[in-house]
């Protein structure tokens, strides 16, 4: 059953609402994924402070447009499906990228990270990005490194010198003998 008019422009509106929100974008073609499929990815995106929405091409290029960003929807190929980030930029194109190699029936087309329109590699690219915990894990270690080898440093001098006074003792005590 074809939308009525005023269902479109509903959805537009609501299209526009999330656009607003939104902190980043992932497009993906979900043509080939099952339903208990597209069900298991909803969660996980909504587990990850994320929401995956289905949309038609032209109502979201109308949406687009009245956000300032004109992407021609009609290029790509396949079923068009949002992955909206509202908390974290990278994390609905991490979960969509972690999903898609699980199940040949999800794409990445490309996204939008503060209304910078990316292609499908550079959203790969993103995806591919260590985590912020892990990038914040790998800062305190090349910070703590320095430290950790000026306390190593010292502790090979103090140990030296106690190598040193117990040979002297041993060396001492059998002297006596």
């Amino acid at each position: 059953m074809a939308l009525t008019k005023e269902q479109k422009q509903k959805i537009v509106n609501e299209l526009k609402e999330k656009l607003d929100q939104q902190k980043a974008m992932v497009f993906a073609d979900f043509s080939g994924l099952k339903v208990k499929d597209m069900s298991e990815l909803r969660r996980k995106m909504k587990e990850a402070g994320c929401e995956f929405k289905v949309a038609k091409k032209t109502l979201l290029s109308l949406a687009m447009k009245g956000r300032g960003m004109d992407i021609d929807f009609k290029k790509m190929k396949g079923e068009i499906a949002l992955g909206f980030g509202y908390q974290d930029q990278i994390m609905p194109f991490k979960v969509l990228y972690g999903f898609s190699k699980g199940s040949e029936g999800l794409k990445i087309l490309g996204g939008v990270i503060d209304n910078e329109i990316l292609e499908k590699e550079k959203a790969i690219e993103i995806a591919q990005l260590p985590a912020r915990e892990e990038l914040l894990a790998k800062l305190m270690r090349s910070i703590s490194a320095p430290i950790s080898g000026l306390v190593n440093v010292l502790q090979g001098n103090l140990r030296g010198l106690v190598f040193l006074l117990s040979a002297r003792c041993k060396t001492g005590i059998q002297n006596a003998k």
